[in-house]
Order: C-alpha cells, then structure tokens, then sequence
C-alpha cells in the first residue's frame, strides 16, 4: 500500500469508481455497530401507544450484492456514511398486499437508502468492504494505489480491502481559507428556509388532490417511502439502565463569525415571520394574526413590521434575517436576495420577485415552478461548498484533534470569545467548548452527547 493514501482520499477514489463497484452487503452488515438509536415505523400517543402505518416496506432486492453507495461526509462531525440506494414496495400490513398505484403513479418499486456509519467520531466503525469489480481501468487504479494485491483482473473476484490501514487524513493535505464563506452560507439559508417554508405541501409537478394521495400513502412528493418512524423505546432513562440505549460523547464542529456564533441561532422561516412581521389585508387593512409564508400566494396579502416591545431583543442574527426578509417581502430593498438567486442560477425567481414588487401579478403555478427551481439550485450551491471546502476541513479536525498549520492554532473558551465579542449567543453545551478565532471567521469546537442502540445494523430504511 503506497503509505501516502488516506482512508478520506480512498472513499475519493471509490466515489469516482462507484460506477464500477459492487458492494457485498452481507458482509458489511455483519460487521456492522449501530451509531444511532434504532426507530421503529409508527407515532406513540401521548400515553406511549404505538400507532403503526396501515403500509409496510419490504425489499425487492435481496440479492448479496448492492451497487457501491454515496459516501457522504457529516458537515459538523468526523463521520463517513455510506448511503445505499434499495429497491422497495409498499405492502399494506393487514393483508401483506401490494399497493400499486398512487395518485396515478405506479409505485410498485421505490427507492430508499441504508445509511452505514463507516466513520463515527473520527474513529473506523467498519473496519472492511468486500467488493467486486466490473472494470479494468477502476481494477488498474486500485492496484497501483496498493488497496488491492490481486495480479490480475476478474470480475468474478471478491476483494477484501482492510479500512484500518489507511491513515483517515493525510498530513500533506492543504485545506482551504474560509474566510467569508459563513456570510454567504448564512444568507443562503435564510433564503432556502423561505423558500422551503412557502414550498411546503405545494409541488410544481403535481396537484393538490396527488399530493394528497400521496401523503396518504406515506410517499413524499419526490417519490420516496415517508413512513412515520418513533424510537423503539418508550423511556429514555429506562432505556439507558437496562443497557438498551448507550451513551457517548461527540464533539461538534462549527463555522461562525464575529457576530453569528454558528448557523443554528438563526431562526425557521415561519417562526421568523410571526415574531416579527404582521400580514393584513391590502383592501380591508384586516390583520391576521398568525402570519405564515403561504400568505405570500395571495395577492391581497401584504406584510409589514411589528411594533416592538423594549422586552424584545434583537440580535444579530435577528439583523441579517431581517434584511433578507424585507427584500423579500418587498418592504425594504437591501439586494441580498437578488444577489445570491442570480449567483447560484436561479434568475427566474429574482426575475419574478421584481415583477411581483412591481406590482404585477404572478399566477401560483409560475412562482412554484421558479421557487421549485431556486430551492434546488441554493441547495446544489451549499452542498458544493460544504463537500469542497468546509466539510473536509471539519474531518481533518475531528479526526486529528488539531486544526491545520495555515489555521488560527490559539485556544480560547467561550468566557474569554464572549468578553471580546458580547454580541454572541452560546447554548449550554457551546459553552463548554474551544474556539479558534481567524480573520472573520470563528471555529467552534464543542461537546454534545449522543445516544445509539447497542445492537448489529438490521436494514431499517433511511430516507
């Protein structure tokens, strides 16, 4: 094995050749340790009875081996996970039937994934893969890396590629300045969490009376299987004295600025909206009191700010919220949406915006179809930066313990990041955290505690 090659730059290697790849998946869950507490389908009441779905999933492919999955790595966590797409029916549980049509949709085979935690907490939770390999080049490649001994290629030969000798990171790597990048993440997300909440329930392809059906049928609108799932306990305290439920801690790693710690003190669209904005009828100047996005379709509805009491506090997150949403909304004019619509491709939206500001009237079916468009594109544009920039970054951290050389190496604690920047929120746990300050940017490193079922991995479906 060429000793320079790291667990991280393998997963690169068999992300490229995924194509080539089949994964025995027998083996990988029989040397599989469950990282999260296991869920069962159904919604406990609120006296702890378990109401299961009427429908049930079973597996179509049951065969060993399973096309070589997405390696996607956790954004604020050391962790690998290994998504593998499954073909499924649903079948309904009284009868064990099979539900074939929905909402004019044959449904009889749907995708879902099992998610494998190949690595948790910067430490190997599957310590092999077991592979076949259907393409020379892809065979050429992994032998001159060293990660197979085979002398020549068969595709009927299963190779066995040991995970623990491979370092996680290579120290020759360098990682990228992210200075700048939590702004623009940030506005980001307050867009995509607009959009989102005015998106929620309405789809650009389907009707209304579809969408129902759908629901019903416990299938999302991009046609995946949504049954409600609960966790297999009832008590959570119970559950950790019987040995059922075990207890870790994990350290969570954060971007933030001077004045917004990390992405989690900004507020849900919704929850925004209502704090601070009133929504009333343009014709009658009624107010109605519980303002929602949904309001945004209807034309006779317009929004403006809420007089404040002196209780309330506004915060800098607050102060970034608000400009996004005044462009929005079309009370203020600050430019930041239209900027970042137009710089990740989504100008039928900024486009509409203007109009609708304008005073035009745009019919719903368009503005879904341009919020539709938006919503994937900002989503696109922030995996893009978080899988190229940030989330190696956040692995080498997990996995080493240190930052890398060209980062701020001087440790301080949430006492002395508060006395120099008084603006900053910290939760309980982020005040028992390290953080490194750079240019403009804060990393937080923090610990939280974690709970996960002691038991092998038995194919519960993640979606």
């Amino acid at each position: 094995m060429k000793n320079n090659l790291s667990l991280l730059e393998l997963i690169n290697i068999f992300t490229e050749q995924r194509n080539n790849i089949i994964l025995n998946l027998k083996h990988l869950q029989a040397n599989y340790q469950r990282q999260t507490i296991k869920r069962i389908p159904g919604i406990r009441t609120q006296d702890n009875t378990l109401l299961e779905p009427w429908l049930q999933t079973e597996y179509i492919d049951k065969s060993d081996y399973v096309d070589m999955g997405i390696f996607e790595i956790n954004r604020n966590t050391a962790n690998i996970n290994l998504l593998i797409k499954r073909r499924i029916k649903l079948i309904k549980a009284e009868d064990k039937s099979p539900v074939i049509e929905v909402a004019g949709l044959l449904v009889n085979e749907l995708n879902a994934y099992n998610k494998y935690t190949i690595i948790g907490n910067g430490k190997i939770n599957v310590k092999s893969l077991q592979i076949k390999i259907s393409n020379k080049s892809t065979f050429n490649i992994l032998k001159h890396q060293g990660v197979i001994t085979a002398d020549n290629f068969d595709y009927r030969q299963e190779h066995l590629i040991n995970l623990e000798m491979f370092p996680l990171v290579s120290p020759e790597t360098s990682y990228c300045n992210i200075d700048g990048l939590f702004d623009e993440l940030a506005q980001i997300k307050v867009i995509h969490s607009i959009i989102t909440a005015q998106m929620k329930g309405e789809s650009e392809v389907f009707s209304d009376e579809q969408m129902d059906d759908l629901k019903n049928n416990y299938i999302s609108h991009k046609l995946y299987p949504n049954l409600p799932k609960t966790n297999e306990y009832q008590h959570l305290e119970q559950a950790i004295s019987q040995g059922e439920i075990d207890v870790r801690v994990s350290y969570k790693i954060d971007i933030g600025s001077t004045d917004i710690l990390n992405l989690s003190k900004l507020s849900s669209a919704n929850q925004f909206l209502q704090r601070l904005y009133r929504a009333y009828n343009q014709e009658t100047g009624e107010i109605i009191n519980k303002a929602n996005w949904k309001l945004v379709f209807d034309h006779q509805i317009a929004f403006r700010h809420k007089l404040l009491s002196s209780r309330i506090q506004i915060t800098k997150a607050d102060e970034l919220m608000l400009k996004i949403f005044d462009d929005f909304l079309g009370i203020n004019h600050h430019g930041l949406v239209k900027a970042n619509l137009i710089k990740v491709g989504a100008d039928s939206l900024a486009k509409m915006l203007d109009d609708k500001q304008s005073g035009h009237q745009i019919a719903k079916e368009e503005m879904i179809a341009a919020l539709a468009d938006a919503q994937a594109k900002l989503a696109q544009y922030t995996e893009q930066i978080y899988r190229t920039k940030i989330s190696p970054l956040v692995f080498y951290i997990g996995a080493t313990g240190k930052l890398p050389d060209n980062f701020p190496q001087s440790a301080i604690s949430a006492a002395e990041l508060a006395n120099q920047y008084p603006n900053l929120q910290f939760s309980k746990n982020e005040k028992a955290g390290t953080f490194f300050v750079g240019e403009n940017t804060i990393i937080s490193i923090y610990p939280q505690t974690e709970y996960y079922t002691q038991q092998v991995n038995d194919e519960s479906v993640r979606v």
